[in-house]
């Protein structure tokens, strides 16, 4: 006769495991998600370096010409 308490903990692991194969697999998703936004996003973060940049140019000449 078999050990009513190891069965139980065999089922118990294997569902345990059946939802840590699932939880994976969703991580892996939204990994693959996160990088297509992050790609889509490359152009916007250029733009936006560039405006933060000329914006800072500017007030530096702003401020150098308002001395003359």
């Amino acid at each position: 006769m078999e050990n009513p308490h190891a069965e139980r903990q065999a089922v118990l692991l294997e569902r345990i495991l059946k939802n840590t194969s699932k939880c994976t697999e969703m991580i892996l998703e939204l990994n693959h998600c996160l990088e297509e936004i992050l790609r889509a996003n490359a152009s916007v973060k250029i733009a936006a370096d560039l405006a933060t940049k000329y914006r800072k140019n500017v007030q530096y000449n702003m401020e150098a010409t308002k001395g003359n």
